[in-house]
């Protein structure tokens, strides 16, 4: 009786009181612990998830890390794609497949609500859980919470349990917890990615623009280039054992005398200059000032542009403008000398009759001379007059021997007075033709003046141009051949691709343009033919022009 008197006490009395709130303290205590080691978890599955994983990577890490909070058996994350929700991921991966959420699931409950709420999905035959294809067991709850961007929902977190009401309001407020944390995750993953592909894209332009890049503070450091460097300047950039421009640009000890660095500090303006190197490389400087948030001056970039086959170019196109004034100006001497050898030779002709008539012969032998050196002055001068008249002949039948004429009349003299030995070996057999005189005879000029030129052979070694024409036969056609060869010294085989490129030459700057061949070669195509090379270095060459005898 005394022990059930107790007991009563105990249940009705003041250490009932007591007792209650143990239990309920304990009760407590269990919570806190639960919710610590919830928050625990949470903020360890933030920690571990890394701005680089997929969404796949970090369902599957949260998955796996999950169980330790609260049931669960499915864990799957959805967003939302053209007013549809579809998953993304799911974990484990074999639980379903991955698919479109249907407009009548009860699953959308929470994302118009924009809160996180629990399901019995077997009450729901449209559920996540009906789709199950490998698990036998089904799910009895369900866990949906709204993934937030910007106040916005785009997507929910789906957790399910085999275990019956798995989640109340302290098991839902974590879920939306969790959910937030993803949210963010993947939103920081997301923007780690479109910064990551700025970069490289910025990165990869910065790199293929050809010109030399660099960037360098105030202290003359450089900081970032994009790896392209003129030949002259790469040994230096190798040798250099601090990371100053003036270092690794030039090779110097201390900065250069006049640096734009100084005068863009004081105006925080662009500065341009022009730098000639050592190994005759000309480079436009361009330097541009790069601001901080304060407007306060953190760095400049240097932009480099070779201009040395510009300044070449240019030169070589006054040289040519030059040359073309040059042969306006032959060609009104032409005129005036023409009417007074005109005069001349008509003159000593008179002469010379009268002195047969007189039977003075030496005299007339002496006017004979003259006469003649008259008649070849003569023709000289009207080659000249039709060479500068070139564009306003038609395409007419001609000799190609008479046109090797011509020009060796006009030339001749210039290459035997360099010492150099003319051979003429002529196919007098040769057929006419339908070309342009005097553009052919322009052709044969632009060769005979390359072969002079390239005859710099040394002293003790005869001189030789020879001059050919001869008939091919290809492909059932008549070709004629218009060849020059020399003796010389010959090309590079890594060079005979370039000489027909405009502007390129061997010579020096007051000695070729480098259009000659150019032209030439344009010349002959118009004709529908072709120029030949060969060529040995150390050697000489052989330049022929191949012109179709028959139309095609």
């Amino acid at each position: 009786m005394k022990n059930r008197g107790k007991l009563l006490e105990q249940l009705t009395g003041v250490d009932s009181s007591k007792l209650n709130y143990y239990v309920e303290l304990k009760k407590r205590n269990q919570d806190v612990l639960k919710q610590n080691s919830r928050l625990e978890i949470l903020q360890q599955l933030t920690r571990d998830i890394n701005i680089d994983m997929s969404i796949g990577d970090i369902i599957e890490r949260a998955f796996r890390k999950l169980p330790e909070a609260l049931p669960c058996d499915f864990l799957a994350l959805a967003k939302l794609q053209d007013g549809k929700l579809k998953l993304l991921a799911v974990s484990p991966r074999d639980f379903t497949d991955l698919g479109y959420i249907p407009k009548q699931s009860v699953i959308w409950n929470a994302f118009r609500d924009k809160g996180a709420t629990s399901y019995n999905p077997m009450q729901d035959p449209l559920c996540l859980a009906q789709m199950t294809t490998k698990h036998t067991e089904p799910l009895r709850s369900l866990a949906a919470a709204p993934l937030f961007e910007r106040s916005s929902v785009t997507g929910l977190l789906l957790l399910g349990s085999t275990i019956d009401a798995a989640y109340a309001r302290a098991e839902l407020n974590f879920v939306q917890h969790l959910a937030d944390q993803l949210a963010i995750s993947m939103q920081n993953a997301r923007l780690y990615k479109q910064v990551s592909r700025a970069k490289k894209e910025w990165e990869a332009t910065f790199r293929a623009v050809t010109d030399p890049i660099f960037l360098i503070d105030t202290d003359y450091n450089v900081l970032l280039h994009n790896g392209q460097l003129p030949p002259g300047m790469s040994v230096h950039w190798n040798r250099a054992v601090t990371n100053k421009c003036f270092a690794k640009l030039k090779g110097a000890s201390e900065p250069c005398q006049n640096c734009p660095l100084q005068e863009i500090k004081e105006t925080g303006k662009p500065v341009f200059q022009q730098w000639n190197t050592p190994e005759g490389e000309s480079l436009e400087l361009s330097y541009y000032p790069v601001f901080n948030e304060d407007k306060q001056l953190a760095a400049v970039t240097i932009i480099m542009k070779d201009v040395t086959k510009k300044l070449k170019m240019e030169a070589q196109l006054v040289q040519s403008a030059k040359m073309v004034a040059l042969g306006v100006m032959a060609a009104g001497v032409a005129h005036e000398l023409n009417s007074p050898m005109t005069v001349i030779i008509g003159t000593a002709q008179m002469l010379a009759r009268d002195m047969q008539d007189d039977e003075d012969t030496e005299r007339a032998e002496a006017l004979s001379d003259i006469i003649n050196c008259g008649l070849r002055c003569k023709r000289i001068i009207q080659n000249l007059l039709t060479f500068s008249r070139q564009d306003q002949a038609p395409f007419t039948p001609i000799n190609l021997n008479a046109e090797a004429e011509r020009v060796l009349d006009m030339i001749q003299y210039q290459i035997n007075r360099s010492q150099i030995a003319i051979f003429e070996h002529f196919d007098r057999e040769l057929p006419k033709i339908k070309a342009n005189g005097p553009q052919i005879q322009q052709v044969l000029t632009n060769f005979l003046i390359n072969a002079r030129d390239a005859l710099t052979v040394p002293e003790g070694k005869e001189k030789v141009i020879e001059v050919a024409t001869s008939l091919r036969i290809e492909g059932g056609r008549r070709f004629a051949v218009l060849s020059v060869t020399d003796n010389g010294i010959g090309i590079a085989p890594e060079n005979v691709s370039k000489i027909f490129t405009p502007f390129y030459t061997s010579k020096e700057a007051t000695k070729g343009t480098g259009l000659g061949l150019s032209v030439s070669l344009g010349i002959a195509e118009s004709h529908h033919g072709r120029i030949e090379v060969e060529s040995t270095l150390g050697q000489g060459s052989c330049f022929s022009l191949v012109l179709p005898v028959d139309e095609a």
